[in-house]
Formats: C-alpha cells, structure tokens, sequence
C-alpha cells in the first residue's frame, strides 16, 4: 500500500488534517519527531484506518506515490528550513514539499525559489478553522510553484469546508508567497473581528450594565443578522459558560484580561506600513493586545490617572442597535483595507488574485467566516476591478445605514472614558476617505519648511514638484526625493 500524501508534525492541526484526508479516502504516510506519538496515533485514533505509520523521513518519501506530495505542519520559521533539508534527500524532481504552517510570506517566496532551482515544486498554504476546522474542512488558502496545483487541488478541494453550492473553500491563490500572505491577511482580519466584539462586549457591560445572561441574548440575537458570523456564535456561547472551579460563577468573568499574539497580526500591519497602506483598524487591534499585556501598568494608572466623566446616559433601549451598527460598519471598513493591502500586495509582487475567490474561501470552515463574506464575493462579482469595497452599492448603502448609530458610539465611548480604537479608528478612516481635501497640504508645507522636502500644486499636473523660499533668506536648493 502507498499513500497519496505524508505528512509529518502530529500536533492538534496535523492529526486532525490526517483524520480529515483519509475519511475522505485518501491514504496517508504519517510521522512525527517523537515517533512515540505515530504509534500512540496509529493504535489510537488511526487505528484500523488507511495510515502508514513511519518512524523516519526516508520510511515516509519511501511509501509515498510519485510524484511525492509531503506536507508539513511544525512551527513557522527556522523549523520549515529544517524540515526541508531533511525531506529533500529522499525527493527527486518535480516532488511537492508542503508548508502547512502559519509562515510569513517573504519566506515562502524565497523557499519556493530555493525549492525550485533544486528541481522540486513548492506549495504554501494558509489553513484556518482551528482543530474543528482541520478535522471537518478548514478554509486552504495554497499558492507557491504552479505547476504543483493539479497534484495537490484533489486533496485540497476534497477536505476543505464547502459554502451552500457545494463551492470547496480553498482554490489557489498565487504563485510565490501568495497563499501565505492571503492567510496573513485572514489572520489580521481576525484580530480586527476580535477587537470589535469585544469593544461592543465593554461597552454593554460598562454602559448598559448587561450581566452574563444579557450578553448572551444580545449576541445570539446580533448572531442573526448582519453580523452572523463564527466569532459572533462562539462569544455567545463564551458568555454563557459556567467556571467549572466556581459553579456559580462565569469563566468569562475569571480570565486575565491580558491578550496574546502569536504575530501575524503584527506581520499585517508591518506589510502595511511597508507598502503604504493605511491599515488602521487592524493595527488598533494589534495595539490594543500589547496594551492589554502591560497589566501591571494599567492597574497602577487605574489608581493615579482620574476617572473617566461621569454622565448620565439617556437611551439604554436602542444603544444595543447602535453599537451593532457601530461593530458591522467598522468591520466594513476592516475588510476594505485589507483588501486594499492584498491588491497594493498583487501589484507589488506582480500576483494575480482572484478577490471574489479569496471571499470563497473563507465563507466557510475559517476563524473569520460569515454572512458577511458572501457580500464580498457577490460585489467582486459583479466588478472584478472593484477598487475599494465601500464603493459597491451594497456596502455604501450600508455604511449610510449605520452611520448615526456608529458615531453615537464612537461618541458616547469617549464621555464615558472607555477605549474603542478599533470603532473610532474606522470610523477616522471612513470620514478620512470621502474628504476631498485633508489638511496634508499644511503638512507638506511643514516638511518644506524644515527640511526643503518639496510639494506639488493644485494648480499644476501631478508630478510636478516645487519648493518655496518661506523665510526670505533660505536657499533654493531642494531634496532629491519626493515620496507619496
């Protein structure tokens, strides 16, 4: 018996994509570092099922068809180089290495690159949906070598998650480190997503003073409409879960309020600013995990810093709707710049994303899977050169229908003291977008001022640079370079 695929990395998502692959009838070659945990794996889990258990990397290339397809799931970074020099003596051309992992692009790129100058095919994928996902259809997002697709799409498209038409959830994405980025981008977008609920979750606790049993019903209600999502799903049941240590109390209640990260919300941003993009939403969510870590800190401001107003709220009744207008109108905005940053990332790299697809994708078995989702293919659907989101006729309409409730929160969060970057950064970001003129124009004169950095008039063709002798006495000699 040989197997169509190896994988190597026995941990939760590695387990669970094999359970996946061979309930869907693929056989497969399997191995971990510690080679106790294939045994413990064939004779639990896997038992009498299609797995080929194998204590070395040179017994898994062994057992497995041509050409050879070994998928990796072990942690980003210096251990995928690592994996790839152990698994490539036993390759011979046109072989698969798969990285599984959560890798930062630049680095799939570039072992796609060192891959293919040996003569191996290269694939790297995104995959999302946590351990549920991995063993009943995760979201797949693969891009690397091109000519790798055809070997691995029957595998891909057969145990990933599938919409309501059947659509699988993973179609390839790009060559180089396309699929990577694009699950770079899913992950920063799940941070923004994050950020959102639970600034709505503050501010009914802190405003409205809903207890446990009302934020529940509140986000199965949200759980409904607009906002029906899996984040949504999962905070309702989160509210409505007792601490096993303390029956009588909620575990919500008993959880450090300290985030973590494991960085590719950071990665987002830093690809962002790298490219000129204005990611704003996201990158308030990434700020606010670091501020969530200095605990100490902010419980020593709690005690010097004064309190926020004291104000009397008049509306208890509709601000519900509000804050879930405020939450659907900045994740619009979320999605917008991070589509944005892909198309920015397309042209940088010279990719070509289908962006309808890549909303396909994570409709299902992904974090960040939603109603919501559909919307977006269905607008890059009927405009594939749609530039921005809130430019399609659905988003624009909705954006104006939740416009009032939206500011009221924004509004209301600052008499009451409470932080909601991600609510008012989006909403800085909207207002920012449909005005005309911004006051960089004072900005540029600043740099001109200071520094002879130069600027362009309203009154000339774009391109064309200038520099002002504002003091009287300074010269005309200007900076070489003039960036925007």
């Amino acid at each position: 018996m040989s197997a169509d695929i190896g994988l190597i990395g026995l941990a939760v998502m590695g387990e669970n994509l094999v359970l996946n692959m061979e309930s869907k009838g693929f056989t497969v070659a399997v191995h971990n570092r510690t080679t106790a945990k294939v045994d413990e794996f064939i004779n639990g889990r896997g038992k009498d099922k299609k797995f080929i258990g194998c204590h070395s990397i040179e017994e898994l290339c062994k057992n497995l068809k041509k050409p050879r397809k070994v998928m990796v799931m072990v942690r980003a970074g210096d251990a995928v180089d690592a994996m790839i020099e152990a698994v490539t003596p036993f390759m011979e051309a046109g072989d698969i290495f798969i990285d599984g992992g959560n890798s930062y692009f630049p680095d799939s790129t570039r072992r796609m690159k060192q891959l293919e100058q040996r003569g191996f095919l290269f694939v790297g994928t995104g995959v999302s949906g946590g351990e549920e996902g991995a063993l009943n259809g995760p979201s797949m997002m693969p891009g690397g070598s091109p000519a790798a697709w055809p070997h691995v799409k029957p595998i891909f498209q057969a145990i990933c998650a599938k919409v309501e038409d059947g659509s699988p959830c993973c179609d390839w994405v790009g060559e180089e480190g396309a699929g990577h980025f694009v699950k770079m981008v899913h992950n920063g977008i799940e941070y923004g997503d994050m950020q959102l609920i639970c600034e709505a979750y503050h501010l009914l606790k802190h405003v409205l003073g809903m207890n446990n049993q009302q934020l529940h019903e509140t986000f199965a209600e949200w759980n409904k409409g607009d906002l029906e999502s899996y984040l949504v799903e999962i905070t309702r049941d989160i509210f409505g879960k007792k601490d096993d240590e303390k029956p009588n109390e909620y575990l919500v209640d008993n959880i450090l309020d300290v985030a973590g990260q494991k960085g590719t919300g950071k990665w987002t941003v830093i690809a962002a600013l790298d490219m000129g993009m204005p990611l704003t939403m996201i990158g308030e969510a990434v700020f606010s995990r670091c501020l969530s870590a200095m605990k100490d800190d902010r419980v020593e401001a709690s005690h010097v810093l004064p309190p926020g107003p004291r104000v009397q709220f008049q509306d208890k009744k509709k601000f519900p709707n509000s804050i879930r207008d405020a939450m659907f109108a900045a994740k619009m905005v979320s999605y917008t710049q991070g589509y944005l940053l892909m198309r920015a990332a397309a042209k940088e790299y010279g990719w070509k994303l289908n962006y309808g697809g890549i909303a396909l994708m994570w409709r299902g078995g992904c974090i960040i899977r939603s109603k919501f989702l559909g919307k977006i293919k269905e607008a890059f659907d009927k405009n594939p050169q749609l530039h921005n989101l809130l430019f399609d006729p659905f988003f624009k309409d909705k954006v104006a229908h939740c416009q009032a409730g939206w500011r009221e929160v924004a509004s209301c969060a600052a008499q009451y003291g409470i932080p909601v970057p991600g609510i008012t950064s989006a909403l800085s970001y909207y207002d920012g977008l449909r005005c005309a003129r911004l006051p960089a124009n004072l900005l540029q004169a600043q740099r001109d001022f200071f520094g002879a950095h130069t600027f362009e008039r309203v009154d000339k063709p774009r391109g064309q640079v200038f520099h002002a002798n504002w003091t009287g006495h300074g010269g005309n000699t200007a900076s070489s370079s003039y960036n925007v």
